[in-house]
């Protein structure tokens, strides 16, 4: 029987540090759900003139900031060092130079104060993220097991059952581009700034999801994902367009893509629910954010499903923390030999 260490009277309280991409992020996580704080440094800006996250430039900008973002979310939890019963840091996957920030900081805290460190997976946190909820907001409903979980995220689209708390079968995941990097791909086609799932999502906005007939690389058979097809599909048309001097149809063509692509991430997810027998559906990650994804989750009644607020999608660290206090209250407790795994799987 797992050991409940935290109580009401008595919360366990975790420090969260974040720092696998371009988002430096500090939380603090009460009982692995209510978030005292929430601190996030973006990097978005910097790395828009690259079309995407330039590592060296995200460690550096990781080194300025960390420790400022640290003491940010204590001061706004009202909570010191003293009063924490352990640091979660994200441990992998990401990039090694950015992850290295996080955990250094991570390591020198725990050093420091005599406190536990507890090393997470980043995508384990992203599904955590439909634990959490403001702790001056009410609680919100517990997703319940087994779960069918969808995992969406920029460099990663996999399915997960989970039948327990840190607990998962790994049943599919993508053969080539992920989700989230096929958003990033099309919207450079299409001349879209990055990041390419935003910008896709408002240039959709004012198209037609039918102006193009996109394919669905289905994969009868598997639980597998695929959207290279569906990338090379879509510049295939651009440059029909190109060499006919046409000007591109943007909203059209990005409605059309993301039409695709969330027809195959719904429908993937609920045929797996059924035959796994879920009891509800939990969507996470970067692309979770995405209006036309969640709306069409949502918009079907056979399965409850679990999405984190916007808030909550992209990377950040409450995700971590919630995910932390589950590896927290099973006794795990990592050595400060504790190194970073930049190609860390899930399962």
């Amino acid at each position: 029987m797992t050991q409940v260490i935290g109580t009401d009277s008595t919360p366990v309280r975790i420090l969260a540090i974040e720092s696998s991409c371009d988002e430096t992020a500090a939380a603090v996580v009460e009982n692995g759900r209510a978030l005292l704080s929430n601190v996030v440094a973006t990097q978005i800006e910097l790395h828009k003139k690259y079309g995407g996250v330039f590592p060296e430039v995200a460690s550096r900008e990781h080194i300025k900031t960390i420790y400022a973002v640290i003491d940010q979310a204590l001061q706004q939890a009202h909570l010191g060092l003293s009063d924490l019963d352990a640091v979660a840091v994200t441990r992998g996957p990401g990039l090694a130079g950015s992850l290295v920030v996080g955990m250094n900081a991570a390591k020198g805290l725990v050093l420091g104060h005599n406190i536990p460190i507890v090393g997470v997976n980043h995508l384990e946190g992203h599904i955590y993220s439909a634990w959490v909820y403001r702790a001056d907001e009410p609680a919100t409903p517990e997703p319940k097991f087994p779960l069918m979980a969808l995992l969406v995220s920029g460099g990663h689209t996999e399915l997960n059952l989970m039948t327990d708390h840190i607990t998962y079968q790994r049943l599919g995941s993508t053969l080539d581009d992920a989700a989230g990097e096929a958003f990033d791909k099309v919207a450079r086609l299409l001349g879209l700034s990055y990041p390419g799932g935003p910008s896709i999502q408002k240039a959709a906005a004012d198209g037609d999801p039918k102006a193009f007939t996109f394919p669905r690389a289905r994969l009868e058979g598997t639980w597998n994902f695929s959207f290279s097809g569906l990338k090379t599909a879509v510049l295939r048309v651009v440059r029909q367009f190109e060499e006919h001097h046409e000007p591109l149809p943007v909203a059209n063509l990005a409605a059309s893509f993301q039409a695709a692509v969330v027809d195959v991430l719904v429908s993937k997810t609920l045929h797996a629910a059924r035959a796994y027998k879920a009891k509800e559906i939990l969507v996470a990650g970067g692309v979770s954010a995405n209006r036309a994804l969640r709306e069409a989750f949502l918009a079907q009644k056979e399965f409850p499903v679990n999405i984190p607020p916007l808030f909550l999608c992209t990377d950040n660290a409450a995700m971590i923390g919630a995910a932390g206090y589950h590896r927290y209250q099973r006794g795990q407790r990592d050595p400060l030999d504790l190194d970073v795994l930049p190609t860390w799987p899930l399962s």
